[in-house]
């Protein structure tokens, strides 16, 4: 069984950045990704993956140090409608949130902003997602 190049590039990048040994090649990786699933066939899309690879995106941007290239990254995901925030999306996005920085370095950059609406968007009401 093969997957379609869309996932395969995303798993790639999936694997990359959770190691976390080079956050360019993570960056690239994520990039080539998300931009696969903006051209992909209907056959080959997965909302589910694309909001995956946009969230590696936002964490190797994170490692580099881009806070607004995270938050540019991850700007589709949390731009989802309430009913597409399955538990694999919400779970993608606490991890940007938790590699955000804190403290003083914290407001510097949005990443306070960012760690606001990430909060806001991971405490959808449940009701909605239990139907």
């Amino acid at each position: 069984m093969t997957f379609p190049e869309p996932r395969q590039l995303y798993y790639v990048a999936e694997a990359t950045v959770h190691l976390g040994e080079d956050p360019a090649l993570g960056e690239s990786q994520s990039e080539a990704a998300v931009a696969a699933y903006r051209t992909a066939s209907e056959e080959e899309w997965a909302f589910g993956d694309e909001a995956g690879a946009q969230t590696d995106l936002a964490l190797a941007r994170l490692a580099r140090g881009e806070i607004e290239g995270a938050a540019e990254a991850v700007r589709p995901v949390l731009d989802l409608p309430v009913e597409q925030r399955n538990f694999g999306i919400t779970s993608s996005a606490q991890r940007v949130h938790a590699a955000l920085p804190s403290g003083g370095r914290g407001a510097i950059g949005g990443a306070a902003d960012l760690r606001e609406e990430i909060e806001a968007f991971t405490a959808s009401p449940t009701s909605v997602l239990i139907r």
